[in-house]
């Protein structure tokens, strides 16, 4: 596997279809050299500001997916 540097510019949308979650973003993706990832994973970098603005866009596409759910197999409930 290729490592990547991603940078996040701009969220634009989230949206969830089918259990899958897509975001719609800006990004910037370069290849990282292979000596700055010993691991050869990949790295996401984003302001802080995207960070908590996906955090909330998570958590609403989440609680609409729970929604969905039969009462049943709710997190958290009998």
């Amino acid at each position: 596997m290729k490592p990547y540097d991603i940078e996040v510019q701009r969220l634009k949308s989230m949206k969830h279809d089918k259990g899958v979650i897509e975001v719609d973003l800006d990004a910037l993706v370069m290849a990282r050299p292979a000596r700055d990832a010993p691991d050869g994973g990949t790295c996401l970098r984003l302001p802080v500001e995207h960070a908590r603005t996906m955090l909330l866009l998570l958590r609403q596409q989440l609680a609409e997916l729970d929604k969905l759910q039969p009462r049943s197999r709710r997190s958290g409930r009998a």
